[in-house]
């Protein structure tokens, strides 16, 4: 999905293309680590990114959140993310990533990357509307990712 603000984000993974299947390494029913992303593009003056990845057909059940991942960061290696940014809740409950878990079916993930102004301090203590109605507020960019996985 094109990204907004004055330059053109772009991110992306290795580990799957646009719209495609998130391999199962990434998942519940694999080693549930996170997978690699990485972005360029980034608008000037960005000084911190946030991340949520979210569900889109569990009503947006939160997977990842991320927050104050340094400005000048640009990758997330496999399985490292946590320890770059700061890592909240999702809703299985625990801190940090926890990988795609449909109970059945075809599901649609959606990683969303914010290019803010400055860090955002909330140090892994806000729910994921908070983070995501906070980011955008103050975006200078953001720029999506999506992709699938059934069980």
């Amino acid at each position: 999905m094109p990204s907004i603000g004055t330059t053109t984000m772009i991110l992306r993974s290795p580990a799957f293309e646009e719209g495609g299947p998130i391999p199962e390494k990434y998942t519940c029913d694999g080693d549930d680590v996170s997978p690699p992303l990485a972005w360029d593009g980034v608008p000037e003056g960005t000084r911190a990114f946030a991340l949520v990845v979210i569900d889109r057909d569990a009503g947006g059940f939160i997977h990842w959140m991320l927050t104050d991942i340094p400005g000048d960061v640009r990758e997330l290696p496999e399985g490292q993310g946590d320890a770059i940014g700061f890592p909240g809740p999702t809703s299985f409950g625990p801190v940090g990533w926890g990988g795609p878990c449909p109970p059945s079916g075809k599901h649609r993930y959606l990683f969303t990357l914010y290019a803010l102004p400055d860090e955002l301090g909330l140090a892994g203590s806000a729910d994921g509307s908070a983070l995501q109605s906070t980011a955008q507020a103050s975006a200078l960019g953001t720029v999506e990712l999506s992709g699938v996985y059934a069980r």
